[in-house]
């Protein structure tokens, strides 16, 4: 099935028109990310906003409403001033509610027309800063997003490149963007359906969101139905198929704009934190599929309730009954070696169903240094005790790094996620090797390595691997528990 794939990259050693899109993405946030840095004198989180201000502000153009060309530099009406009233018309014309919702953008967006050298010719340029940010966004960026059939988080891309370039990830606050091929994994396991209300309640820039939308859309797009009921069944999906929550302003700004750029007239993101609501409240959403990608590394024995694992308990009580929960984690947080967290997992056991879990490539979140594992849980069933879970080892998933790239598919990755789906949904057995299944406990580390016996004799090679993947993991661990390592003498 990837002969053709395969001809083009290993043969021919040219690359494909999706590595081709990816590239020029990074290339185009490399030098954009410059540009804001020379001529906007822009802090780290503010580049994002001025980029998505300035996307919302073009979707204006379809209705004569705002032009490239009208941006003149003039002193009285500021280009900033006029790109600021193209996002109000296009938040009123996508119909955000409420009012708070639209004020809360705006005040985020309010950037564009307040910051001075932003509106001011620019000697070099030839023209305002925010003119030349708005022909290279209209040009390199716009048209992605607005027309191509594509689940990937563009201006989630552009936020990463930037945080990444100027030295700060985000990881101070916890924040791991998740790539698009685990957001697009997560739309398989939960097996999305048409009709599945998604939640997202740690949304950041709306990659979960996006690859659900796309799942779902393409689904109906694929049907036999007629094209009004086609259409009709689309605008459902945008409009009231899909809930997010985010904490930071400007990421929940970053995740509105992203969903109303793909057509999502209501766009059901808050700005809000998903700890402090209710989760019977957050029931009546009536959401069965939750995925989620928690804030890392923020819990300690005296902020338990920031454990990765206190979110997940959190997205399972708020989905329906017989819900689908998937999360991806640290796999420390899987061990449970702090009281808090095994606490916690055996919380999750009392009123949810663990149905497995899957230990990911080491580098899926390349340059940021956490192992991560996916966790499938179903929603308010009891853990049976002699339920058998899946332990899976997709460590070799077919994703490698590129130098200046980062991490790139390779020509095995849709064959390898095949096989993965197939073990996953029983359709075929797998060698304990890559699968485990096994009764757990709440104080078992949730994790293949953990359940997996290999009664072969390792060749030196193998045997040094391990020791340093096991290394890599104590470090990790350390640092995930680094709150609360010499807290008591238990720990001692």
């Amino acid at each position: 099935m990837n002969i053709d794939e395969y001809y083009i990259k290993e043969v021919l050693k040219e690359n494909t028109n999706e590595e081709k899109e990816l590239s020029e993405i990074l290339k185009d946030a490399a030098i954009l990310h410059e540009d804001l840095r020379n001529y906007g004198n822009l802090k780290d989180i503010d580049k994002p906003l001025i980029v998505s201000g300035i996307l919302l502000a073009l979707r204006e153009m379809e209705y004569k409403n705002f032009s490239v060309d009208n941006l003149t530099g003039d002193d009285t009406k500021t280009d900033g001033t006029k790109i600021y009233e193209a996002i109000k018309t296009n938040l009123d014309r996508s119909n955000v509610k409420p009012e708070t919702k639209k004020d809360k953008l705006l005040h985020q967006f309010s950037i564009i027309k307040d910051t001075a050298i932003l509106n001011e010719k620019n000697g070099i340029l030839g023209m305002t800063p925010l003119k030349y940010f708005t022909i290279f966004l209209k040009d390199k960026l716009y048209d992605s997003i607005r027309f191509n059939n594509s689940s990937e988080d563009y201006l989630g891309r552009f936020y990463g490149e930037f945080m990444s370039y100027s030295g700060g990830d985000g990881q101070t606050l916890g924040i791991v963007l998740t790539p698009k091929h685990i957001t697009d994994l997560f739309c398989k396991l939960a097996d999305l359906k048409d009709d599945d209300i998604v939640l997202d309640p740690c949304c950041g820039t709306g990659g979960f969101l996006i690859s659900a939308m796309h799942e779902m859309v393409q689904k109906i797009k694929e049907s036999n139905i007629g094209e009004n009921s086609k259409q009709n069944k689309i605008k459902n999906i945008k409009q009231k198929q899909l809930h997010g929550i985010e904490l930071q302003p400007y990421m929940f700004t970053i995740a509105t704009t992203n969903m109303i750029l793909r057509g999502d007239g209501k766009s059901n993101i808050i700005n809000e934190n998903f700890l402090s609501q209710e989760s019977g409240t957050l029931q009546l959403k009536q959401a069965n599929v939750g995925m989620m990608n928690p804030p890392y590394s923020q819990g300690s024995s005296q902020n338990s309730n920031l454990y990765e694992l206190s979110f997940a308990k959190h997205l399972l009580d708020s989905l329906v009954e017989d819900g689908k929960g998937i999360i991806i984690v640290p796999q420390s947080c899987m061990t449970g070696k702090t009281e808090e967290e095994a606490s916690l997992k055996e919380k999750i056991l009392e009123k949810h169903t663990l149905e497995g879990v899957i230990t990911l490539n080491k580098d899926t979140f390349y340059g940021v240094g956490t192992l991560p594992c996916i966790a499938v849980f179903t929603a308010h069933q009891p853990h049976p005790e002699d339920k058998l879970v899946k332990f899976i080892n997709f460590e070799d998933d077919g994703y490698k790094i590129f130098p200046h790239i980062g991490l790139v598919e390779t020509e095995s990755a849709i064959d390898k996620k095949e096989h993965l789906l197939d073990v996953w949904f029983d359709r075929i057995d797998a060698e304990s090797k890559f699968c485990v299944k096994s009764t757990v406990k709440p104080d078992d580390e949730w994790l293949h390595s953990f359940y997996y016996f290999n009664d072969e004799i390792p060749t030196k090679e193998e045997f040094d691997k391990t020791v340093a993947d096991y290394i890599t993991f104590m470090v990790n661990m350390m640092s995930h528990n680094r709150g609360h390592l010499f807290e008591g003498e238990e720990n001692e």
